[in-house]
């Protein structure tokens, strides 16, 4: 059994403990609600780059249309993006989205698919690395903020793997904002770009549009943007689910440190009052024997 300092000991380093989660939860929760409403303010602009790209497809033939769009034509050669954060102490925030690219790995390394592996975040890159180390072609840290040079960077890596020829498909896995206590483990397909059946279409109210240049040739501008977009938006929602995640995780650890100090404070009690009587009883022992 632990000595009454021992114990002491132990309380005040939980003690010190409840402080520090504590403060991490104040932060991350100062934290939350600048990156909701960036994750929030972001997807307007990035559901109407999808409208447009929409619109704009509906007018491009097979043909014609850029590579972006309609892809190479084959399915043989995947690139898997894990976008996570750098940091943990958030729960299985991390986990859950590397778990969900695994698994899409998993069922296209047994299909015979090409895979390559491109990672954002430490966390990505080290939880996959331990696996398919082989397969990565590169990493990228997401940063304390996500900016959209950050995001450029990593399209363009995308661009230049898809320009040379190595991949032929390209699915970004991040986690989707949805509520304080609720984020969604996503796979978005980046190439070919995925046209939304439900896009708004703008009412014209009879009249046309006449494109100058084509559609075909605006797409070819829009299409690496939207791509920078699709990263940035990604990254922000990213961000939001790591700092509720975080908020969460840091509040259950106040709670259980709390409860330890608790539990441990009675047994330090019941110890105490037990090493007293026992002295009692010496010294009352001793002065009958007197």
């Amino acid at each position: 059994m632990a000595s009454l300092k021992e114990m002491r000991n132990r309380i005040g380093s939980v003690k010190a403990t409840q402080k520090i989660t504590k403060a991490m939860q104040m932060v991350a929760a100062a934290k939350l609600r600048r990156a909701q409403d960036a994750a929030q303010n972001a997807r307007p602009y990035a559901e109407r780059m999808a409208a447009v790209i929409a619109n704009l497809a509906a007018g491009v033939d097979g043909d014609g249309a850029p590579k972006l769009l309609v892809g190479t034509g084959a399915d043989r050669r995947h690139l898997v993006v894990v976008a996570t954060s750098d940091r943990g102490l958030a729960g299985g925030f991390n986990t859950i989205i590397v778990r969900a690219a695994r698994e899409r790995i998993g069922k296209l390394l047994a299909d015979g698919k090409d895979v390559r592996i491109l990672t954002v975040g430490r966390k990505a890159r080290d939880q996959l690395n331990r696996l398919y180390s082989d397969l990565s072609v590169g990493t990228f840290e997401a940063g304390g903020s996500p900016s959209l040079a950050r995001a450029e960077e990593v399209s363009a890596k995308i661009r230049e793997l898809f320009e040379a020829g190595d991949v032929d498909v390209v699915t970004l896995f991040y986690s989707r904002f949805k509520s304080v206590v609720t984020q969604i483990p996503t796979g978005k397909q980046l190439i070919p770009a995925e046209v939304q059946a439900g896009a708004p279409v703008v009412d014209l109210k009879g009249a046309s549009y006449e494109y100058e240049p084509d559609e075909a040739q605006i797409l070819e501008e829009l299409l690496p943007r939207n791509l920078t977009t699709q990263v940035f938006s990604a990254m922000l929602e990213n961000q939001a689910g790591f700092f509720a995640s975080q908020m969460t995780a840091m509040d259950n650890a106040t709670r259980n440190a709390g409860d330890m100090i608790s539990a441990l404070t009675l047994q330090y009690n019941r110890q105490r009052q037990a090493q007293i009587t026992k002295e009692l009883i010496e010294i009352i022992s001793g002065a009958e024997a007197l």
